[in-house]
């Protein structure tokens, strides 16, 4: 595979509804929909959700857009998408590195737990801003290197991979292809350097713990994570950095 052509994640065939139908990430779920219900735009032209699977974020943005469009490599969860949403949404196949979407056709676009997947995040990126219009909004998960686990494994010598170094994070003791995370002051240079203005930050899955599940359950901890999600975005530790960029008008 040449630096070109980067690994594109195939989920054709895969079941990724049954995997968020596992009551063990209802915690995760909720609070990504929180996340996005306070980022995105109240009334929307047109919003393309990148790498959407099968629409799990579909309900929160379907009634404020006049239009929407679900893109995504797997025509499995395209598939599962049409039979759940019918003709409210559209569906398109392809991959993030070359989006088959005219320059400036969406008002707005989201892209929600997919960072991690891409070998080449900045070519996304640009990608993301060439398909909005001038004054366009993206939200924009990203998986993050720097989290207060990682930290303390790291001050106790218990890891080897330094959470504050600016370099890329390739996490490939748990998958066969790649798993990237990246500390936010290198993704933000990139949404910087794609011409995008950080308007927002939000700091999501505060929370995401097996042991604090177990005690506080999904209402318990969704408590806790409506007042940090803002409070604690400008420390950037959670598993999950939520960004709203603009691209300038």
């Amino acid at each position: 595979m040449s630096k070109k052509d980067p690994i594109v994640i195939d989920y054709n065939g895969y079941d990724y509804e049954q995997f968020w139908r596992d009551t063990d990430r209802a915690y995760e779920d909720a609070a990504d929909k929180l996340a996005i219900k306070k980022l995105l735009p109240k009334e929307i032209k047109s919003i393309v959700d990148i790498a959407g699977g099968y629409g799990r974020l579909a309900p929160i943005y379907l009634p404020r857009a006049k239009k929407s469009t679900l893109f995504d490599y797997s025509k499995t969860e395209l598939k599962q998408a049409k039979e759940i949403y019918g003709d409210r949404l559209n569906t398109k196949a392809g991959d993030a590195y070359h989006m088959p979407f005219s320059d400036g056709e969406f008002s707005a676009a989201i892209m929600v737990r997919a960072t991690h997947h891409f070998e080449d995040v900045e070519k996304v990126i640009q990608e993301i801003y060439r398909i909005l219009e001038p004054g366009g909004v993206a939200v924009i998960e990203v998986a993050n290197k720097k989290t207060l686990p990682r930290m303390v494994r790291y001050w106790r010598g218990k890891s080897d991979v330094n959470p504050f170094d600016l370099s890329i994070e390739n996490r490939k003791d748990i998958t066969k292809t790649v798993f990237y995370n990246y500390h936010p002051k290198y993704i933000e240079k990139i949404f910087k350097d794609a011409g995008f203005k950080i308007e927002k930050v939000r700091s999501v899955s505060n929370f995401r713990s097996k042991k604090l599940k177990k005690v506080f359950r999904k209402n318990g901890l969704m408590f806790l994570e409506h007042g940090a999600q803002k409070a604690l975005a400008p420390v950037r530790f959670a598993p999950s950095i939520y960004y709203r960029l603009k691209k300038p008008a």
